[in-house]
């Protein structure tokens, strides 16, 4: 193909007018692209925020059915939970997880008497259960992966029997998505679906979100390279994705999202399979702090989020869905 036609081709042509820009653009971002992460925490009365995330908070439950209204007025499809517990609760096994009445599934429950329109999705994993920080059990100085499994099916189905639409396993323990499904499927809850983070990687992008669950790690080594994804792999993500996908995961994550756009394209081209990514807290942290400072003009929310989905994605956890559903809300 011969490239040398100008002026027979001008590319601007199609860029002249703000019209047939939006008839030729190729990736459009849109609220029902949008997952909320959300905090909740013990208490009464309590709108925490969090000093790490500018304009995040943490709720107390009779605080949580009025920012639920917030989120269904602005028609943000899903909410994910993620809790703050009291550190009297915390054990080296987790076991608060376990409690039908833990803060998590009393918020799935207040969420489904508010509105059962609005999808709600639960992180399993123990790291904000555990005295110590990790997703697992410890054994030998080690996280224990069977052991940690057998928890983590327990918890996944507690969750669900609250209430909890989408099951997601975040703690990357080998064979973990193919034991939930089995444990959904032998308790009759066999349209639960399971959202695997399945390219979660060993990243310091976490920071903020660690504070904001008071999940700091404080035992060996301080991260999580033995389980999570070593930043500097993509080849392991795919063998990672064809595992989960085979044991019975309906949709995918790729955590932490910008810096792994490359992880997000590779994926959507080689499974036909919902890919989701998790903005993290880091990034969030970046962006807001740098648009608090006057330093980048909030449009560059909507461009990293549209970004995601020119990668490949079909949606997207972030905490700007409040702001970008007002935003898109408007247009």
């Amino acid at each position: 193909m011969t490239l040398n036609n100008f002026p027979l081709i001008r590319m601007r042509r199609t860029r002249s007018k703000k019209f047939i820009r939006n008839i030729v653009k190729e990736n459009l971002l849109t609220v029902n692209d949008l997952i909320y992460p959300i905090f909740v925490t013990d208490g009464i009365n309590k709108k925490e925020p969090i000093n790490e995330m500018p304009g995040i908070f943490r709720y107390s439950l009779d605080l949580l059915k009025k920012e639920i209204k917030n989120i269904l007025n602005l028609n943000i499809p899903a909410v994910a939970i993620f809790p703050k517990i009291n550190d009297k609760l915390k054990n080296s096994s987790g076991t608060e997880a376990l409690n039908k009445n833990n803060i998590v599934c009393n918020a799935i429950k207040l969420i489904k008497d508010t509105s059962n329109e609005l999808g709600v999705l639960c992180d399993v994993a123990l790291d904000p259960y555990t005295n110590h920080g990790h997703d697992g059990i410890i054994i030998n100085e080690y996280i224990d992966n069977d052991e940690t499994i057998k928890i983590l099916c327990e918890q996944a189905l507690i969750q669900t029997e609250a209430g909890c639409d989408i099951i997601a396993p975040s703690d990357m323990m080998d064979g973990r998505v193919k034991k939930i499904r089995e444990t959904l499927e032998k308790n009759n809850f066999k349209n639960t679906l399971i959202m695997s983070y399945t390219a979660k990687y060993a990243s310091s992008f976490y920071g903020p979100f660690r504070h904001a669950v008071g999940s700091s790690i404080n035992f060996g080594k301080k991260d999580k390279s033995s389980y999570q994804m070593d930043f500097s792999n993509s080849k392991e993500a795919i063998r990672e994705a064809e595992l989960d996908i085979s044991e019975g995961a309906d949709m995918i994550i790729v955590k932490p999202g910008m810096p792994y756009l490359d992880i997000i394209n590779k994926l959507n081209s080689r499974f036909n399979i919902p890919i989701f990514a998790y903005q993290v807290s880091g990034e969030y942290t970046m962006l807001m702090s740098a648009i608090e400072k006057g330093f980048l003009d909030k449009s560059v929310i909507l461009e990293t989020l549209t970004c995601f989905k020119r990668a490949g994605c079909t949606g997207v956890l972030t905490y700007f869905a409040p702001l970008v559903s007002k935003i898109l809300n408007e247009e």
